[in-house]
């Protein structure tokens, strides 16, 4: 496959056919006699935050735990160069904006849910988080957050260990 045909594969549809490589995936694991399926957890960070959110909401019930740290809530309050070289603007790409705008799945997420955010993050900034929470208090949907404050997009330091046990600790609580 040319490089051009893989980009094109996500152009204004972030989101969509990554899901569908992980539900993929996770459908082989599925299948192995020695996977619980009813088990199962998934952890990232900024786009891979995206997408955990993304796969406990639009694919619910098939994650029973999920961390998300420092992700992108709506495409349309992030950085303009990186967004638009792949979504188009939101006048160009309304649908697309739609689907993927996180905010819109809320209620459906199915699972335990922890978010995670750094306080100074400046690459996906603190309000996306925000957003997320206040949206899903509105629908009453619950779920755990969690804030390093100070801590810009990622945690590190002496605080990466403390954040690698909190990981830790949410999956062994919700999937034992």
């Amino acid at each position: 496959m040319a490089r051009k045909d893989f980009e094109q594969a996500t152009f204004r549809k972030l989101g969509d056919v990554e899901m569908a490589d992980q539900i993929a995936g996770v459908n082989y694991l599925r299948r192995l006699p020695y996977i619980d399926a009813n088990k199962l957890g998934l952890n990232g960070w900024s786009y891979g935050g995206f997408m955990t959110i993304s796969l406990m909401t639009r694919y619910p019930g098939i994650y029973k735990v999920a961390v998300a740290g420092g992700p992108v809530i709506d495409w349309s309050t992030y950085e303009v160069m990186y967004t638009e070289r792949y979504m188009d603007t939101p006048e160009e790409n309304p649908g697309g904006y739609n689907i993927s705008n996180l905010l819109n799945h809320v209620e459906q997420l199915n699972g335990k849910l922890m978010l995670i955010h750094g306080t100074a993050d400046n690459v996906v900034v603190w309000q996306h988080s925000l957003m997320y929470l206040q949206k899903a208090i509105s629908k009453g949907v619950q779920l755990d957050y969690f804030v390093y404050p100070g801590h810009e997009h990622n945690v590190r330091g002496k605080d990466r260990v403390h954040l690698s046990e909190k990981i830790t600790r949410y999956f062994n609580d919700y999937l034992k």
